[in-house]
């Protein structure tokens, strides 16, 4: 089965359906969700076609008579016990749905089937099987199909103060806390907790657009309202309908943008941008900032009067680093290495135990964001089975540099060329500088490490050993090369 948008299944199995004739005019919805489409009148047909087919999905459909359905269901428990089947009543009775359930149907839904209720099957099949595979990694407390990582105190709290916010229809919602600790994914939680799949849920960063742009995009402007405004535009508040607008980073607002966003949340109405009739905003507006809003209002750097309106029950996302939710940082680290889209992945089982006692260690400043980063590069830097140490790369501040000029001490030094002399560096390690080896470990010839070894002027140990000087020397020459870069 597929993920994300447009999922297909490979077989469908359909009972009490004869299969369409060659002349049909329109194919069965059934075709928008697979790649096959198998037909069964009843049990035993279906018997027949489950001894050579193996469905992901069997449908039991209205026509089948209560009776057949329960012999069919007890046929595929027997035959393909890993099978969902799903019954379609074309007149749904609590009964009936108690019976089909508790004789192992996956679900019980009223007919007729079209392509959008096929589509929410499929995709609610998809994310049961997600939190199936990955269940371990969630709270209870963390919806369906929102990837909200974290089992610890702390972000257990966090959950159930963002499903207590849902479902009171607070409106509007405030979330604080650092860069990268998971603000954008409680509002995502915000809203399947509110809307679930039945509304649209909009996004965009108040610090990553001018003024001019960022209320243009807001609120939406007509034709004519300015240079360039070539016809009207529809704003994410308009866009957003019933559903959620998310106004991230909004410390980074300007102050007459503050004012018209005052107006919204207090009105529930604005004006596009050179427009003259009001839009009503019926979306939950959910803000965000890394920053103390309150002392942002205080300090006048924000309008204290928009600050209290946002804030009717703020929700803080600990920091990694908190005590509530240091024991998250492994069962992330598990989750980012086993979901990861980097191909590498498929090599490496899991994390060696000094590898996870050094990501204790750390302090994690970028939190969340920056843990997915060091996970991503580790897989890349990776040679064995396990994460080692030495695959580990943390984003250090300037202040922490007391491990080696050839450690990166923070992001400016993530260059390709220092990247580079990075990779050459830990494969001779590896190798104990056997160049041989060591080329064929970066997938390289060995004349083209030897260019890179004299473009980077990286030595072996005993010639780097031999152009220091003598003890009382006055002479200067280069220091010796660093050999432990990434550890």
């Amino acid at each position: 089965m597929g993920q994300g948008q447009g999922l297909r299944l490979r077989t469908v199995l359909a009972i009490g359906s004869p299969a369409p004739s060659a002349g049909a005019e329109a194919p069965s919805p059934l075709h928008k969700i697979a790649e096959e489409v198998l037909y069964a009148r009843d049990a035993a047909g279906t018997q027949e076609l489950l001894a050579r087919h193996c469905p992901d999905l069997v449908l039991v459909l209205e026509s089948v008579s209560a009776t057949g359905g329960l012999e069919a269901i007890t046929a595929l428990r027997h035959m393909a016990p890993a099978t969902p089947v799903v019954v379609v009543a074309e007149s749904p009775s609590v009964d009936q749905a108690v019976r089909f359930v508790r004789a192992g149907a996956y679900d019980y839904i009223p007919g007729p089937l079209d392509e959008e209720s096929l589509a929410r099957l499929v995709k609610g099949m998809d994310q049961d099987v997600s939190r199936q595979r990955h269940g371990h990694y969630f709270s209870p407390e963390c919806p369906l199909g929102i990837a909200n990582v974290g089992t610890s105190p702390g972000m257990v709290e966090a959950l159930q103060v963002i499903r207590v916010v849902a479902e009171s229809r607070c409106n509007p919602v405030l979330i604080l806390g650092e860069t990268g600790t998971g603000k954008e994914l409680a509002a995502r939680s915000i809203h399947a907790w509110r809307c679930g799949d039945e509304e649209r849920f909009v996004a965009i960063n108040c610090a990553a657009l001018t003024a001019s742009l960022l209320e243009s995009e807001l609120f939406g402007h007509v034709k004519g309202a300015f240079t360039g405004a070539d016809a009207d535009k529809t704003g994410l508040f308009e866009l957003a309908g019933g559903g959620t607008i998310f106004l991230d980073e909004i410390s980074e607002m300007q102050p007459d943008l503050q004012a018209k966003l005052l107006r919204v949340v207090q009105e529930q109405t604005f004006r596009r941008v050179g427009g003259t009739k009001d839009v009503r905003c019926g979306a939950t507006i959910i803000a965000s900032s890394n920053r103390n809003l309150f002392a942002e209002a205080e300090e006048g750097r924000f309008r204290r009067d928009l600050y209290y309106r946002l804030a009717v029950f703020p929700i803080t996302i600990p920091p990694l680093r908190s005590p509530g939710r240091r024991d998250d940082i492994l069962l992330l680290a598990e989750y980012f290495l086993e979901t990861s889209n980097i191909p590498k992945r498929r090599e490496i089982r899991g994390l060696g135990e000094p590898a996870r006692q050094k990501l204790l260690e750390h302090d994690w400043p970028g939190n969340v964001r920056e843990l997915r980063n060091v996970i991503d590069r580790a897989i890349i830097l990776g040679t064995g089975q396990e994460i080692s140490p030495a695959s580990l790369i943390f984003e250090r501040s300037a202040a922490a540099g007391a491990h080696g000029a050839d450690e990166p001490t923070s992001l400016s030094d993530f260059s390709l060329e220092t990247a580079e002399r990075q990779f050459i560096l830990r494969a001779l390690q590896e190798t104990g500088w056997q160049r041989t080896r060591a080329a064929a470990l970066l997938g390289i010839t060995r004349a083209t490490l030897h260019a890179k070894l004299k473009r980077y002027d990286i030595k072996p140990p005993s010639q780097a050993r031999q152009r220091q000087p003598a003890e009382g020397s006055d002479s200067a020459s280069p220091p010796s090369e660093k050999l432990t870069p990434l550890a």
